[in-house]
């Protein structure tokens, strides 16, 4: 497996815990046993769904000022666990360029999301990216 598959499974998990009540530590365990990862590559997923989940409220922060015309809440709950991965992934991971970050977010959107949302996507993160790299 790879960080994309790895991120990817990440991206599923988190998208699930916004419609699930039950504990995150289960859920986790179900998931896993049900989409089990290489050895290699739990270490990243788990950085990123304990990143995110945790850091989701300052997440949001750093990428709503440039949701042109738009509002978080509007945005379809793919595209929030996306910006917020690939935030979280510039803010937290330096050896993960922040090219990198914003082009695997536009990947997983592709494959996920509508093809609006690739676009935004890809100028939203841009522009915290530029922040992040003053």
């Amino acid at each position: 497996m790879s960080r994309r598959e790895a991120r990817e499974a990440a991206f599923t998990f988190l998208y699930q815990l916004d419609f699930r009540n039950e504990p995150v530590v289960e859920q986790k365990e179900m998931f896993l046993e049900l989409h089990p990862l290489e050895e290699e590559d739990l270490p990243f997923f788990n950085m990123i769904v304990d990143g995110v989940y945790a850091e989701r409220e300052g997440l949001d922060e750093a990428y709503t000022p440039f949701l042109k015309d738009w509002k978080q809440s509007r945005l379809p709950k793919v595209d929030v666990i996306l910006l917020r991965i690939a935030v979280y992934e510039m803010k937290n991971v330096p050896d993960i360029p922040v090219s990198v970050s914003i082009n695997e977010a536009v990947v997983l959107a592709k494959r996920y999301s509508t093809e609006e949302s690739r676009g935004y996507i890809n100028a939203v993160l841009g522009k915290v990216g530029s922040t992040l790299n003053q």
